[in-house]
């Protein structure tokens, strides 16, 4: 190893180690986007190292805090930063196989035919990714759902002295996410929640494909979640990785509402040509480019894919060390609370592992044929409510269109999710079909069973996040009148 890396304190020399990495990962494919991660290297390393609640041996752990990358075309920043902390393999039946989720060769195939380095983060593929992004906005739409999950998990089964969920749920976005649609349903949607588990941090690097974003985006976008009744803060250097952890414990101390920080970034950082352009968003940078970012990091300029001593330690004296710490507590706890609660613990060991209870189909009704007729969302409706009886988990919500697809749960007790009462299994998403779709997902993906309606016309709103359910093999209901 180089003299030059060694005389590098080791948080910058992890961070630089997430920058090199992914910029040889690109250039390698001949394909990707080197910028952006580049620029977030500092950010993601302050987070997961200094502030996430996750156990790198444990991914699958139900009180894990959750990141999400939303802006999914970086998604080098992801599998850098899970490679380097270690990150477990999980199987399709939820069982550890002991191996990494990401090796440094799948990081040297990225984009290639069967590695764990897909173009864009893939759920159930690669451990570690909490869901499939790649369309603009979908991922902080879907981690709305996450949080949401995260409230009525803790108001069903948390108890005096067994605090068993209280996560927190993390997700970075870009300028795009902020344009497209779907993130403004799903914002506004938490803010009226009053989702204080929710972190969205945005990268404000002034760069789209075309250009800077001023040719088409220019509004002011803190005013914007303000009004959503979002708290908002603003980090005005990515690289100041203090103000950085600052800006998160000031979202773990509000209670109230949920969080956006935003956070100015150069993209491309360290490339001198490229450097605040478009070119560095969606291209390779260039052999010579590459050269000269890794001289101004000083990085051995003709190292290829190297994790320099030192590194991988650091991560886990840090962030493994937490996380273990963390997951052993909880474990300890959950033991306590099998023994006071068995059949709350056996619900969440059911909801863990995707099974459905004894007598799920018990009491569903059965229609003898009636010359006069009968609806069949009527129909439907009735059926869903005995199903619902019988699944605690099972959560129902509609387009603001329940009474006419007869979607919603009236059995005693069921109740509302609504700001600061989250134990109620009849969600509400007002007139915001693909929100609601995105936010279904994030729901299904914390592991509660959701049922989304709208009328059928309408489903064409909902389509993207549709597609991302399908491609990610999660048990969402959708219910089409």
């Amino acid at each position: 190893m180089s003299l030059q890396v060694e005389a590098v304190p080791i948080e910058q020399l992890s961070i630089n180690t997430i920058r090199t990495l992914s910029m040889d990962a690109v250039q390698a494919a001949n394909s990707g986007h080197p910028g952006t991660p580049m620029a977030l290297a500092p950010l993601v390393y302050c987070l997961w190292q200094r502030v996430l609640r996750f156990d790198p041996e444990n991914p699958i752990w139900m009180n894990r805090d959750r990141f999400v990358l939303s802006a999914g075309h970086a998604s080098m920043l992801l599998y850098s930063i899970l490679h380097l902390t270690g990150v477990k393999a999980v199987n399709a039946k939820y069982e550890r196989v002991g191996e990494l989720s990401i090796k440094l060769e799948d990081i040297e195939h990225f984009r290639q035919l069967n590695s764990k380095c897909p173009g864009h983060p893939e759920y159930r593929w690669t451990s570690g990714v909490e869901t499939t992004t790649g369309p603009l906005g979908q991922g902080v739409a879907t981690s709305v759902g996450i949080a949401m999950a995260g409230r009525w998990l803790a108001a069903h089964f948390n108890r005096p002295g067994f605090e068993l969920f209280h996560y927190n749920v993390y997700a970075l976005g870009g300028d795009g996410c902020m344009m497209e649609g779907i993130s403004s349903e799903a914002a506004s949607l938490a803010g009226h929640l009053k989702l204080s588990n929710l972190c969205w941090i945005y990268d404000n690097n002034r760069i789209s494909i075309e250009g800077r974003t001023s040719l088409a985006f220019s509004e002011d976008v803190a005013t914007r979640f303000i009004a959503y009744g979002w708290n908002v803060t603003r980090v005005g250097d990515v690289n100041d990785l203090e103000m950085l952890e600052r800006a998160f414990r000031v979202f773990q101390a509000t209670q109230d509402r949920p969080t956006l920080i935003i956070v100015d970034s150069h993209i491309g950082y360290g490339a001198p040509h490229k450097q605040d352009t478009s070119e560095a968003h969606g291209e390779p940078l260039g052999e010579e480019e590459i050269r000269l970012a890794k001289r101004y990091y000083h990085w051995p300029e003709n190292e290829k894919f190297l994790v320099p001593d030192g590194v991988r330690e650091h991560f886990q004296e840090g962030i493994g060390k937490r996380g273990a710490q963390l997951y052993t507590e909880w474990s300890t706890l959950f033991e306590s609370y099998q023994k006071q609660y068995p059949e709350l613990a056996d619900q969440l060991r059911r909801i863990q592992w995707r099974e459905l209870p004894d007598g799920w189909d018990r009491d569903l009704p059965s229609f003898a044929p009636d010359p006069r007729g009968i609806a069949t969302r009527e129909v439907s409706g009735r059926v869903l409510n005995a199903l619902a009886k019988n699944v605690p988990w099972l959560v129902s919500g509609s387009a603001d269109l329940a009474p006419s697809t007869k979607t919603r749960l009236t059995f005693e007790g069921a109740g509302d999710f609504e700001a600061n009462t989250y134990g109620g299994r009849n969600l509400h998403f007002g007139v915001r079909e693909l929100g609601m779709s995105a936010i279904l997902n994030g729901l299904a993906l914390a592991k509660v069973r959701p049922c989304g309606s709208t009328f059928l016309i309408f489903s064409d709103y909902a389509r993207p996040a549709i597609r991302l359910s399908a491609l990610m093999e999660i048990p969402v209901i959708y219910i089409f009148t």
